[in-house]
């Protein structure tokens, strides 16, 4: 597979405990990227932010359980990912997605080294 030089970079800011019938909405948004046929996504959980509702969320030892921030990123060709954005919309009820163009310097998939 091949990337063009120009892709765009798609990022869903997310919470840990944001669920999708029942299911980590991370873990649903990752497997429609992959049923999609995009290039791959990469989750991150983040140790310290605060959204819209303004509740600061942390993964300080004494408060493992709170709703930590996570963060998808894929980037792909920018019609594939304009052909997921309705998917995507259809499955987060709160959250902030963002896109941006990305010049895509090497992206190498299978190759023998």
């Amino acid at each position: 597979m091949k990337l063009p030089s120009e892709a765009l970079l798609l990022r869903i800011f997310i919470g840990d405990n944001d669920r999708l019938e029942g299911r980590s909405l991370h873990l649903a948004i990752v497997e429609e990227a992959r049923r999609s046929g995009l290039a791959g996504a990469t989750v991150l959980r983040g140790t310290l932010g605060f959204g819209a509702n303004s509740r600061i969320r942390t993964s300080k030892i004494l408060r493992l359980s709170e709703d930590l921030p996570l963060v998808i990123e894929i980037v792909d060709a920018e019609e594939k990912i304009e052909a997921f954005l309705p998917k995507l919309d259809a499955m987060i009820g709160e959250g902030l997605v963002t896109l941006e163009r990305v010049r895509v310097v090497v992206y190498r998939h299978g190759q023998q080294g």
